[in-house]
């Protein structure tokens, strides 16, 4: 792992993160948090930020994206008092992670 971790300058707990979450479309802080084992706001601040940051994940629905997409009724019950951010993988994370995949067969 770390050659691709100097590569990509991430560090392992991020690389790993994101190898969980590579099968997911997109996922809540909450659900990463109770699926993943760390505590929210750990996961929030040590990793999933960092990664907003560098540009592997991206806010896939934001409270601000518009409702007009199918996708959007999905989540219909939710309010702004209440909606949660969901998070998803950038086209960049995961073509690194395909590579990194690669390089374990």
């Amino acid at each position: 792992m770390t050659s691709t971790e100097e590569s990509n300058d991430i560090y392992r707990k991020e690389l790993l993160f994101m190898l969980w979450a590579y099968d997911l479309e997109f996922f809540t802080i909450d659900y990463a948090s109770k699926e993943y084992g760390f505590r929210k706001n750990h996961l929030a601040d040590r990793i999933i930020y960092p990664l907003v940051n560098s540009g592997w994940l991206y806010k896939h629905f934001d409270k601000m994206t518009p409702a007009n997409k199918m996708e959007d009724h999905l989540f219909r019950e939710e309010t702004k008092f209440n909606y949660r951010v969901r998070y998803a993988l950038t086209q960049k994370a995961r073509l690194m992670l395909q590579r990194f995949y690669n390089t374990l067969t």
